[in-house]
């Protein structure tokens, strides 16, 4: 009987691991390189600027540097509550078939300025947080959280999904898909500064 018991606790204990793998050493640390980076690369290009370049639009239909300062700290919070309410439901190797993109192809999607994305609703810029200064300080006190979480975890980030319009990506790269937007609307923030009508000052 006892020789029976071991292997099929044995394969239980593989079964677990194979479930509920938490992130490998290089997966960590790319997210946290990414995540530092974005947020460094949107710093830097805001730093400086007045108040006529923060609010200034390249068409009544676009957005400020501003807004899309407020927008990058609006997303962070919420993606990150997506990934929170995913951590909820148990992980699901079954499902792992369904993820068809790569990190690198995730990164490659959310970052592509081509590739236009309608906003929803609650991502929405409404001056949430009065000003810009205090949209920025909102934005990189939660992506130090966001960062502090990524050191930490040790959840199964690879077997839980979320549904995106372009396919189903994993809880992680819903990290990377984050930091990527930041970057996106960083670069869109560029664009507005290299604008011809762009105040001097």
């Amino acid at each position: 009987m006892k020789k029976i018991i071991i292997p099929i606790f044995a394969l239980l204990l593989v079964g677990f691991n194979l479930a509920d793998s938490p992130l490998t050493k290089a997966e960590r640390t790319r997210a946290i390189k990414e995540m530092n980076k974005s947020s460094q690369h949107l710093t830097k290009t805001v730093r400086g600027l007045s108040e006529a370049q923060l609010n200034f639009k390249m068409n009544p239909n676009s957005w400020s540097i501003a807004e899309n300062t407020e927008h990058i700290a609006l997303s962070e919070s919420i993606i990150f509550e997506m990934l929170e309410n995913l951590l909820k439901e148990p992980s699901n190797s079954n499902r792992r078939s369904e993820v068809n993109l790569s990190d690198d192809a995730v990164l490659g999607i959310i970052t592509d300025r081509s590739n236009k994305i309608k906003t929803q609703k609650p991502f929405e810029p409404s001056g949430k947080y009065g000003t810009h200064e205090a949209a920025l300080k909102a934005f990189k006190s939660k992506r130090k959280d966001n960062i502090k979480f990524i050191k930490k975890t040790q959840e199964d980030l690879r077997n839980r999904y979320a549904e995106f319009p372009f396919g189903t990506i994993d809880a992680y790269q819903l990290i990377l898909f984050m930091s990527g937007h930041t970057e996106r609307h960083t670069l869109q923030i560029e664009e507005i500064m290299a604008h011809a009508d762009f105040p001097s000052k």
